[in-house]
């Protein structure tokens, strides 16, 4: 696959579990992003975690050596986009995925993901790795 991607939480976590088919992937894409609501979700799943120390630290250099997008008004808009979409079609998905979506569709880029409720999103470009 070529092209700009954008990570979802549970595809860093297939990474840093040394999944073969996101590596192989991975080496095939153009640029990869990270949002940073996948950076704070991986914080939070390390301060749960009995290697607490080692998992954080894991995370502190995954995020400087890639490029972590962050949230700001255009992103604040596709968020209210998406979710008002969603209510009025009666079908919510997590508030943190709806961030990511909404980094993902301000941006342009295909969200790599293994959740199927972001199928939910219209005008999202997904691929499930």
């Amino acid at each position: 696959m070529n092209g700009k991607c954008l990570l979802d939480t549970n595809i860093v976590i297939a990474l840093f579990v040394d999944d073969s088919a996101v590596k192989e992937n991975l080496a095939k894409t153009d640029e990869v992003f990270v949002p940073s609501i996948v950076i704070g979700e991986l914080n939070y799943g390390a301060r749960k975690s009995a290697r607490s120390k080692e998992n954080l630290a894991r995370i502190d250099d995954f995020a400087e050596s890639n490029m972590v997008l962050s949230c700001d008004a255009g992103t604040a808009q596709f968020y209210g986009e998406i979710k008002n979409a969603l209510r009025v079609k009666g079908h919510p998905i997590p508030e943190n995925d709806i961030w990511i979506a909404a980094i993902a569709l301000q941006h342009g880029l295909t969200l790599i993901t293994r959740d199927a409720h972001f199928s939910e999103i219209e005008n999202l470009k997904i691929l499930a790795w």
